[in-house]
């Protein structure tokens, strides 16, 4: 495919999940390809997910007040920016289907789910997570990727492709290529 922005059909946006361990590295990667995309014209949604409860409402706003009174969703407009708080847990694909205006939707986390993946490796122990999910297409490997290899092995690196976490200019090279 490799469409620029207003090449692009519409129609679904490409969403790629970053995956891995705690301190390996996700959002700093999330956060240097979203740069590069938008540099080159691409709408851009992140996703991420958040293990623990996280707040974004603090005491003494009036958001906060409503959801104290018990309001179970607010939205927060202004000219330049909406928020909107929901008390639920929504699966991933709503929030896919929401974001459906972008053309790429980069999702931190989520391990279980069905989409594209990229998997941060920094341990030898991570190495595991190729083996335990679905839809991985690529490794980005904190140490030497031939470590990785004759870690995970030959038959399952087959078909992937294998970055060094310090290749950013290749591993966006290969995102571009899947939108």
């Amino acid at each position: 495919m490799n469409n620029t922005p207003d090449q692009r059909s519409f129609g679904r946006p490409f969403v790629c999940q970053i995956v891995g361990y705690k301190n390996s590295g996700k959002t700093t990667l999330v956060c240097a390809l979203v740069e590069k995309l938008k540099t080159e014209g691409y709408r851009v949604a992140v996703i991420k997910h958040d293990a623990h409860d996280f707040e974004m409402d603090h005491p003494g706003t009036d958001s906060f007040r409503h959801r104290e009174a018990g309001a179970e969703a607010i939205a927060l407009v202004s000219p330049r920016k909406t928020a909107v708080i929901r008390e639920e847990s929504l699966p991933l694909d709503v929030i896919i289907q929401d974001f459906a205006g972008y053309d790429v939707i980069l999702v931190e986390g989520f391990k279980q789910e069905d989409h594209s993946k990229l998997v941060m490796v920094r341990k030898s122990d991570d190495v595991e997570l190729i083996h335990a999910l679905s839809s991985v297409k690529a490794v980005v490997a904190w140490r030497n990727a031939g470590d990785v290899l004759a870690a995970v092995g030959k038959e399952t690196m087959e078909g992937l492709n294998l970055f060094q976490i310090d290749e950013l200019e290749r591993i966006y090279g290969w995102l571009k290529q899947q939108i």
